[in-house]
C-alpha cells in the first residue's frame, strides 16, 4: 500500500525554505537550546516563548549551569510560562545529562527520550532537528495537518493516533533533511493548517493533495472529542500588607502549581466577617480591609474562582514570608494566579 504521505517532503521543504518564520532557536540549533525551545512552547504560544527563551539562555546558557542553578532562580525565570512541571523536569534532565556525561547532550532518539519530562514529540523533534535522525515529531499541529490532508475524523486524543502517524512519516522522512521537515511540518501547522476551524487553504503547499480541502471542509477534520466541563474551585485569597511587606508562603511541592509562591489562601468564598476570623487566626491582627476584588484565573482543568481581600496587618507571624515589593519581583516565582490580583 502507498504511504500517502509520500509527496510531502518535496512539497513541503521548498515552502518552508521560502516561508519560515525566523525564531531565535532556528537560528542556533544547539540540541539545549532547540531541547528547552521545544519544552517552552508545550501548551504555549510561539510569541509568549520567545521573551523567556532569550532570558533563559542569558541566565543559564549551558545544560551545566541549568543543572547547578539554584531551583528558586529556575523558578523564577519561568515565572507566568505556566505548566511550571515544565521547568522541574528539564533541570532534572540537566542534572542527569551533567552526572551521566558531564553536560555533554545524548544524541540519539533512546536516550533523549529517557530523560525526565521528554516525551515522543520532543525526542522526535530533538532528535531530528540537531542530529538529523529521521524521526517523526507528532504534536497537535502534525495531528492537525495529516488529518485534514486524510480527510480522517479520528480524534487526535485518540491513543493509537499518534503512533500510527508517526510510524507513517517515519517511512517518507528525506534522510539528508530531517530536521527541515520536522521544522516544515510544524510551521505548516501554525502557519497555514490553523486550528479552529481557520486553515489558510489558498497559500498551502499541500492544497492538492488534500482531501479536506477537497471536500471543501477541511475545519472538519480531524474530529473533535466532547468537551469535557471544566472543573470549579472557589478560593479566598488574602493580601496581608504590614511595615512595607506582603505575606507569602510556598505551595505544596506536589499538584498545582507545585513548590511555587502564594498569597495566603482557604477554599471556599469567605465573607467580610469570617475573613477577618480567618486573619486572626493565622495571628496577623488585621485593620479593616482597604479593597475585596473578585478575579478568575482558568486552567486547563479547573477554573480558580478568586476573592481576594487586602488588609492591613499589625503583625507579621510565621509560618508566612513577609515579602518586600522588590524581593517579591526579583526573587520570588509567583504563579499568573495570584499576580493578577495585584495588576
Amino acid at each position: 500500500m502507498n504511504n500517502p504521505f509520500a509527496p510531502l517532503p518535496e512539497l513541503l521543504l521548498p515552502w518552508y525554505r521560502e516561508n519560515r518564520r525566523d525564531l531565535p532557536w532556528r537560528s542556533d540549533p544547539q540540541p539545549y537550546h532547540v531541547w528547552l525551545s521545544e519544552i517552552m512552547l508545550q501548551q504555549t504560544r510561539v510569541e509568549a516563548v520567545k521573551g523567556y527563551y532569550l532570558r533563559f539562555l542569558q541566565a543559564l546558557p549551558t545544560v551545566k549551569a541549568l543543572a547547578e542553578a539554584p531551583e528558586e532562580q529556575c523558578r523564577k525565570l519561568w515565572e507566568g510560562l505556566g505548566y511550571y512541571t515544565r521547568v522541574r523536569n528539564l533541570q532534572k534532565a540537566a542534572r542527569e545529562i551533567v552526572s551521566r556525561s558531564g553536560g555533554e547532550f545524548p544524541q540519539t532518539y533512546e536516550e533523549i527520550r529517557r530523560l525526565p519530562g521528554v516525551g515522543d514529540y520532543t525526542a522526535g523533534a530533538v532528535a531530528s532537528i540537531c542530529f538529523g535522525l529521521p524521526t517523526p515529531a507528532v504534536d497537535g499541529n502534525v495531528l492537525r495537518v495529516t488529518g485534514r490532508l486524510l480527510a480522517d475524523p479520528t480524534p487526535v486524543t485518540d491513543g493509537s493516533l499518534r503512533r500510527r502517524r508517526a510510524e507513517q512519516l517515519a517511512e517518507i522522512y528525506p534522510r539528508d533533511h530531517a530536521g527541515e521537515f520536522t521544522q516544515a511540518l510544524m510551521e505548516l501547522g501554525a502557519t497555514v493548517c490553523l486550528p479552529n476551524g481557520a486553515p489558510r487553504c489558498e497559500v498551502c503547499p499541500l492544497r492538492q493533495n488534500c482531501r479536506g480541502a477537497a471536500l471543501r471542509r477541511p475545519e472538519d477534520f480531524p474530529g473533535k472529542p466532547p468537551k469535557k466541563p471544566r472543573r470549579q474551585e472557589d478560593l479566598t485569597v488574602f493580601l496581608f500588607r504590614c511595615g512595607g511587606r506582603t505575606a507569602v508562603r510556598r505551595r505544596q511541592e506536589s499538584g498545582l502549581l507545585a513548590g511555587l509562591w502564594e498569597y495566603p489562601n482557604v477554599p471556599g468564598h469567605l465573607d467580610l466577617t469570617e475573613a477577618i476570623a480567618q486573619a486572626e487566626a493565622w495571628g496577623v491582627h488585621p485593620k479593616a480591609p482597604r479593597s475585596v476584588r473578585e478575579k478568575t484565573r482558568i486552567f486547563t482543568h479547573v477554573q480558580w474562582n478568586m476573592r481576594c481581600f487586602e488588609m492591613e496587618c499589625s503583625a507579621m507571624p510565621e509560618p508566612f514570608r513577609w515579602a518586600t515589593d522588590e524581593e517579591r519581583k526579583r526573587d520570588l516565582a509567583l504563579p499568573t494566579a495570584f499576580r493578577i490580583l495585584t495588576e
